[in-house]
């Protein structure tokens, strides 16, 4: 199957929805005062489908200039457009702004139609056309066939709809292969199916029990059911119109505006990067000025911001950002419209670059946006994970920023990975400009750290992690693949790096050991080695976990030290007091030390952190056994 969307434009009162029921058989006039005033006020929606399987949706747009807030709501996931202009009035101000809007969008292929034929002399027509001719040039439409018809009589609608298929059958599909969406233009409910969303699917496809959200409402649902033109179907895919019955969600929760997207994918944005073109007729265009923004069926308040320019002349064109004033859902490589905030009227549009930019001051550079705008896809994909930042980019927020074939994008990621311009990191992706340049980071922090604490074995994770100001889960990974970085439990050095004491540190150790030697069972505490050596507690504090580290040293607390051959004097005695007693008191071990009560008790209480001894009441018992 085949699946094009066609949209009409042109002026009020020229025929447009009589032509789409002409073609169709359908009234696209839906609402009770569209059909007593014979004027469309929203979309109206038709089919037309070919024997062969090619099946082309009809979206008829309100002509009237109070409406054309209507028509870009329907005009989002049009491919070929059929403009119409009455044969006796010619081309009208909504002719004028109905194709700019479709320059704007970048529509590619369309017809012209001249309705009303049975009301003219043929020569009229001839000269219509030639009007239309030059209308046209330097469009989309410049070449494009000219068709004169006649709703009422049936003149030339067979050769319309030839003239249609013909165009549609040359219309580059509809990315099927992306992310679901639809954004939403119609809300209602059906009596024993509740809440209905319509709309035009722009990507990817959908299937009855699939699980959606909705955005920016933030609703999550599952598709109850399907229908596309009139009948029930199991999936949707990109190109069709599309009635979704959305289970358990109320009407009233939902407005158009919204997009059906698969969950998980799709994060809201209230700021979009983008090239705007200002239209040839338009007025100047100062910088943080208010407009209308409108990208797919949303319109939201937007404040501008060019970039390089105080104001936009006429014609011109630049880099800009617009701030939402409400969120809205939207990729990279969407096309949007603006107009004036007041008076209302079309001015200008262009391509979303970057649908979720980092804040960006205006004398920033633009270079990522140079390669937003006409680099390829692997392109675009390494600046934007290089935009992103140490903290990467998952593949999923990734999908869900450029509209493009999901398998496309996996592949440019491979390929990127392949030629190591990104890394995985967890989940997110990363570019190895930056976690080449953090590595540096870290190896500086750690060479500066161990020029000034030469005695300290490393230095704490996070306050390094603290410093280069990534994520947990990203830093660790980070380490892992760092080879020239030893982790030792909560601590990182430099594989280079060995502690080693400086001459004259090499001196006090020598002394502390000879001190704590000659002291034997009454050790001199910390302060007193302090006075003893007058060196800054920090220094002492540093030798004294070295040689503790090294064994020369037990630290019995904070504050005590002994040798290593004190202790093991302490142990020996220790087994043999209990080679001929079960239990020992504090006295008793005093004693066996001869010593105070002041260094028995620390000595006892690190024997039984070490599991030397246990305390059961006032006694201690041996744990270590032969």
């Amino acid at each position: 199957m085949h699946y094009v969307i066609l949209g009409t434009a042109g002026h009020i009162d020229h025929g447009k929805s009589a032509l789409v029921k002409a073609l169709t058989g359908i009234d696209p006039d839906r609402l009770k005062e569209e059909k007593e005033r014979g004027i469309t006020i929203d979309l109206g929606f038709a089919d037309l489908v070919y024997p062969d399987g090619l099946t082309v949706g009809v979206v008829d747009v309100p002509g009237h200039e109070r409406l054309v807030r209507n028509m870009l709501a329907g005009a989002g996931g049009i491919d070929i457009v059929v403009l119409v202009i009455a044969a006796d009035e010619g081309i009208m101000p909504q002719s004028r702004e109905h194709l700019s809007i479709c320059n704007l969008l970048k529509i590619k292929s369309g017809l012209i139609v001249i309705t009303k034929a049975d009301l003219v002399e043929d020569d009229w027509i001839k000269l219509v056309s030639e009007e239309v001719k030059d209308f046209v040039k330097g469009t989309f439409l410049e070449g494009a066939d000219i068709i004169p018809v006649s709703s009422k009589t049936g003149k030339n609608i067979e050769l319309l709809k030839e003239k249609i298929r013909e165009v549609a059958l040359k219309v580059k599909p509809k990315l099927t292969k992306g992310l679901f969406r639809l954004p939403i233009d119609r809300v209602f409910t059906l009596k024993g199916f509740g809440t209905v969303v319509t709309g035009t699917a722009i990507s990817g496809s959908i299937s009855v029990d699939d699980a959606v959200e909705i955005l920016p409402a933030n609703i999550n649902s599952k598709v109850r059911g399907l229908h596309s033109h009139g009948k029930s179907i199991k999936t949707a895919y990109a190109g069709q119109r599309v009635a979704v019955n959305i289970s358990g969600v109320e009407k009233e929760s939902l407005s158009r505006g919204d997009v059906v997207v698969l969950p998980e994918r799709f994060s809201t944005t209230k700021a979009v990067d983008a090239k705007i073109e200002l239209l040839k007729d338009a007025p100047l265009l100062k910088n943080r000025s208010l407009v209308h923004f409108h990208s797919g069926t949303s319109e939201v308040i937007a404040r501008i911001i060019l970039y390089d320019h105080d104001e936009l002349k006429t014609g011109e064109s630049c880099f800009c950002q617009l701030r939402l004033q409400s969120p809205v859902i939207s990729m990279s490589g969407d096309r949007y419209i603006i107009r004036r905030f007041s008076p209302v009227e079309t001015i200008g549009g262009g391509e979303i670059l970057d649908s979720h930019p980092g804040k960006r001051k205006k004398a920033e550079g633009i270079e990522d946006l140079k390669v937003f705008e006409n680099g390829s896809l692997d392109e675009k994909i390494s600046m934007k994970i290089k935009k992103t930042g140490m903290n990467g980019m998952p593949l999923a927020a990734l999908e869900g920023w450029i509209n493009a074939d999901v398998p496309a994008v996996k592949d440019a990621v491979r390929l990127l990975k392949e030629r190591s311009i990104i890394v995985q990191s967890e989940d997110a992706l990363i570019h190895s400009d930056l976690v080449n340049s953090i590595k540096e980071g870290i190896n500086k922090i750690l060479n500066r750290f161990h020029k000034q604490n030469p005695l300290k074995t490393g230095m704490p994770k996070e306050e390094i992690r603290a410093q280069v100001k990534i994520e947990q889960k990203i830093f660790n990974s980070l380490l892992n693949a760092m080879k020239d970085v030893v982790i030792d439990k909560d601590l990182l050095r430099l594989s280079s790096f060995r502690v080693s004491l400086s001459e004259v540190d090499k001196g006090i150790e020598t002394k502390i050991l000879n001190m704590l030697e000659q002291a034997g069972f009454q050790p001199p505490l910390k302060d007193e080695l302090l006075t003893a050596f007058k060196m800054q507690p920090k220094q002492l504090d540093d030798i004294l976990k070295l040689m503790a580290k090294q064994g020369s040293i037990v630290r019995i607390n904070e504050t005590m030290y002994i040798t290593k051959p004190i202790y093991e004097k302490i142990f020996a005695l220790l087994k043999d007091f209990f080679g001929k007693k079960k239990e020992m008191t504090v006295a008793e071990f005093r004693d066996i030390l001869n010593t105070s009560r002041k260094y028995a008790l620390p000595f006892l209480e690190y024997l039984d952190t070490q599991k030397v001894t246990m305390r059961v009441g006032d006694v201690r018992k041996f744990l270590l056994k032969g």
